[in-house]
């Protein structure tokens, strides 16, 4: 069993800059020798990579995008086929990192009894997406938004900028007090102007209204999207501890409670039900979705997110 081993910390405008450096050092660290130990060979990224020349085409299998489908070879065959598609050379991926209130939470402590928080699982989320489409001619850049603030680093190939992109997640700004993410905003910021066709990866945890489908739409006509979803337990369940208060991140609404047997459960309930509603949203977009949570090993879970769609498309081929 390999060792889990947590995001670093960051706490970006808390620390000063040889401190992140260094965490972003290990965190690199980290992903290459956990992600290049188990996922041998070329890094073939976590999806396909899009092209713009169709190819042969192949037996459709579940979970094929039908925007693909080869109707002329369906009829022929009177079997479901779909074209594949040749891979550009050089692959365009857009880190699209939402930062907003939300995520400054985390429950689950590290070793050293520090809290891990959903934004350095983002972070750390971002580093290995950014090695598994790293190659020679490869391309990242990243659009990273709080809500209240935008960066953007348009996309080059070499490590040196992906370490700049790295950086610029990691000391983006904290959202300031009562003002809510705007993912939909910043989505539809890589349609103003238009980019070339790429690998599009949104992290965030999600919650809240889902008010970005359009702009999802928009992006999936053109682009392979990738959601990466980042949780707490306490996203997803109320512990039995009598009464509470709990305020909203975002909003800065604060509300006592009391955790009963029933309304722990309509908490579940409601948890699962966004998350399904997200999941097919993304899947509306032929999009796949990666959960990653604060109290699991997050790199066997990237692990198991890759091998799984290699063995799909070693199926497929």
């Amino acid at each position: 069993m390999p060792e889990v081993v947590p995001p670093p910390r960051f706490d970006a405008g808390r620390v000063d800059d040889a401190r992140l450096t260094s965490a972003l050092r290990t965190l690199e660290l980290v992903v290459k020798r956990r992600l290049d130990g188990v996922l041998r060979g070329d890094h073939q990224g976590l999806l396909p990579g899009p092209g713009s020349e169709p190819g042969d085409s192949r037996p459709y299998t579940p979970g094929d995008d039908v925007r693909l489908m080869d109707w002329s070879v369906t009829a022929r065959t009177t079997h479901p086929h779909v074209r594949q598609m040749i891979a550009d050379r050089e692959l365009s991926t857009w880190l699209v990192v939402d930062l907003s209130a939300s995520l400054d939470f985390g429950t689950s402590p590290r070793p050293d009894g520090t809290i891990i928080t959903k934004r350095d699982l983002a972070i750390a989320a971002a580093a290995a997406v950014t090695h598994l489409v790293s190659g020679a001619a490869n391309r990242v850049g990243t659009v990273v938004t709080n809500g209240a603030d935008v960066l953007r680093v348009p996309p080059r190939a070499g490590r040196a900028h992906q370490q700049m992109v790295l950086g610029t997640i990691a000391r983006a700004p904290h959202a300031p007090a009562g003002v809510r993410g705007n993912l939909g905003a910043a989505l539809d910021s890589l349609r103003r102007p238009e980019q070339r066709r790429g690998l599009v990866v949104v992290i965030s945890d999600f919650l809240g209204p889902i008010d970005y489908a359009r702009e999802l739409r928009g992006l999936g006509a053109r682009h392979e999207i990738l959601g990466v979803e980042v949780l707490d337990p306490r996203d997803l369940e109320l512990p039995a501890v009598g009464e509470i208060r709990l305020r909203d991140a975002e909003s800065g609404e604060v509300r006592e409670v009391t955790v009963t047997r029933r309304l722990q459960s309509e908490f579940a309930a409601a948890a699962d039900a966004h998350h399904e509603e997200v999941v097919r949203t993304l899947r509306g977009v032929g999009a796949p979705t990666l959960e990653l949570r604060t109290d699991r090993d997050w790199l066997s879970d990237i692990v198991r997110f890759v091998a799984a769609r290699r063995r799909g498309l070693a199926g497929a081929s």
